[in-house]
């Protein structure tokens, strides 16, 4: 296995645009299988603080590690169907040629023997002129703006690595220059200015490249000064509540930075009042590995030390999945349902972004039901809430319209305002929509069903041990979670080793069963590759709690199909021309 980030300095390195670097972030945040993506920014040395945290300069937009050991990337290769090995090895040989072997260069021997455990790379936040005032909203075009890349090999070996930055490969189209940066040695090219290959060691313990002189200059003040992405706010407090031991990747965003970009992207236009909220709002970090049966993530989210604003510490989810079959084949849960909306109200208020406004869904609440969405209903519901899709087992000869069923529970803290609430829905739903509202019994429990218009929908609402009110609608499930099932999701061997125990108390679960989900419902298309991904994986499980005021723990498990062999990377052609001096 090479890894292509370990590069020494060649030829000029074409830069990836900052949007995609981005898009790299989302996707190893939201699919751990897609991690490859991310060969192209590079590592991160862990103990509680990565090692390359003293040297990126802490306005750095995105930084990221990835593992030097071979034994690690040959168990990632392990996972996946024929299908998805195929696209991670087409990704990886892509990228060690591009690197690598077109420059001349072979990991094994040139690289492996003198770099540390992981290596690490960063992209740096534009430098914008400072005079230009401009609101927050206008903060100018930062995608088109020259960005940098640092990357930070620490070296186990000083004198080998001395030795190959001293007699670097020789370039076909510029030459190495030599200069000095406050007493640091640096060996750079000579090519267009904003291109040039630089590299310089500090201290005999870093090798830092970057493709620009003034970033490594940047480096230098930063590692000099104290002004690194450790000292960087709550970067110190927060990134070892997820550190690990020998981790796969780690990687940091700097939100407010990133939101900067987002503001810029075509047809992404942000209001000033939302990149304002955002600001409050400081990093997101996580850390990879890789077990047995798939990839853990752990993740933490942080707020802007200066922020006032703050986070509610009410960590009181977990029950949910105990309420629901063993057969269901999602389930979100959340702590307190009423606080949940107000943190989306805060963060999504007037954000192109979000999947629905507040506005629209008061709105389209006010209009269907007449009921006020705060007033009427979430003033509530204060405890624990689930949505779940139980699957239907239709009687043989049934002509049920629907597969399965979607339910919604919630724990409510005042039952008499529930009460009204739901009967005002009964009316609504007799008076307005011509539904049959019939009084039943499930189990020895009253329960209420709506019944539409020649039977095209039913829904089925009532009350589990006393203060959890429950709506059904679709399949006939109620049967399924009255009485209390005996085989509950929390009891099935997928749940329990999807769903990470950790952190705990939690404010929120997610479980989803890839493999009979997407065998039997149509996903809509999310992601590039979806279909591939998807084959390739079985489930997965996110754990959240709020760790402090200011703080946000998750925990993510995806657990990966295995494929019955894996083939050696296609051995590296050598580019002719690319000369030793």
């Amino acid at each position: 296995m090479t890894l292509p980030v370990a590069s020494i300095p060649m030829k000029k390195i074409k830069k990836p645009s900052l949007v995609l670097t981005l898009s790299s972030a989302a996707l190893l945040i939201g699919g751990g299988s897609a991690a490859y993506w991310l060969l192209t920014q590079g590592q991160l040395f862990s103990k509680d603080l990565p090692v390359g945290a003293t040297i990126i300069p802490r306005d750095a937009l995105f930084a990221v590690s990835l593992t030097t050991d071979p034994k690690q990337w040959q168990k990632l290769r392990e996972f996946g169907t024929k299908e998805s090995q195929a696209e991670l090895d087409k990704n990886l040989v892509k990228l060690r040629d591009r690197f690598l072997t077109n420059n001349g260069y072979d990991f094994q021997k040139d690289i492996q023997p003198w770099v540390g455990n992981e290596i690490t790379i960063a992209i740096l936040a534009p430098q914008v002129n400072q005079s230009i005032s401009k609101p927050v909203a206008t903060y100018g075009d930062i995608a088109s703006i020259q960005q940098s890349m640092v990357m930070v090999l620490p070296v186990k070996n000083p004198e080998q690595a001395k030795s190959i930055l001293a007699q670097p490969k020789t370039l076909k189209q510029s030459k190495w220059i030599d200069r000095t940066y406050q007493g640091f040695a640096i060996k750079q090219t000579d090519g267009v200015s904003g291109n040039n290959l630089s590299a310089t060691l500090l201290d005999g313990r870093f090798l830092v490249i970057t493709d620009n002189p003034k970033a490594t200059e940047r480096a230098i003040d930063a590692y000099k000064n104290k002004a690194s992405l450790a000292t960087a706010g709550g970067f110190a407090n927060n990134f070892p509540k997820i550190s690990n031991y020998q981790p796969f990747a780690q990687f940091y965003v700097n939100v407010p930075t990133a939101a900067k970009i987002a503001a810029t992207a075509p047809n992404r236009h942000l209001p000033a009042q939302v990149l304002a909220q955002l600001q409050n709002n400081q990093g997101l970090a996580g850390t990879i590995t890789l077990e047995p049966e798939g990839i853990h993530l752990k993740g933490v989210s942080w707020l802007n030390p200066n922020s006032q604003r703050v986070l509610g510490v009410e960590n009181k989810a977990g029950k949910m999945q105990s309420r629901v079959p063993a057969e269901t084949l999602m389930m979100l849960s959340g702590g307190n349902l009423k606080r949940s909306w107000g943190e989306y109200v805060l963060t999504s208020q007037g954000n192109p972004l979000s999947p629905i406004t507040p506005e629209q869904l008061r709105g389209g609440v006010k209009s269907l039901t007449n009921l006020d969405l705060d007033r009427d209903l979430l003033s509530w519901m204060k405890g624990e809430f689930s949505v779940s899709v139980i699957p239907n087992s239709p009687k043989q000869g049934s002509t049920e319209n629907f597969r399965a069923g979607l339910l919604f529970m919630v724990k409510a803290s005042d039952r008499p305002s529930a009460e009204a609430s739901l009967k005002q829905l009964d009316d609504v739903m007799k008076n307005q929509y011509q539904f049959q509202i019939q009084p039943g019994t499930v189990a020895g429990k009253s329960v209420i069903n709506w019944i539409a218009p020649f039977g095209t929908l039913t829904a089925t609402h009532g009350w589990l041990d006393g203060d959890v009110a429950f709506l059904a609608v679709g399949a006939p499930i109620t049967d399924k979670i009255v009485p209390r099932p005996n085989n509950t999701l929390a009891s099935t061997l997928a749940f329990q080793q999807t769903v990470p125990t950790e952190p705990n108390p939690t404010n929120g679960q997610f479980f989803l069963d890839v493999e009979r989900t997407a065998k039997n419902f149509p996903l809509p298309p999310l992601f590039p590759n979806q279909q591939t991904i998807l084959a390739a994986t079985r489930s997965i499980g996110v754990t959240t709690a709020v760790s402090d005021s200011r703080s946000t723990r998750y925990d993510i498990f995806v657990a990966l199909k295995k494929a019955e062999s894996s083939a050696s990377l296609p051995s590296p052609v050598p580019t002719m021309g690319t000369a030793s001096p």
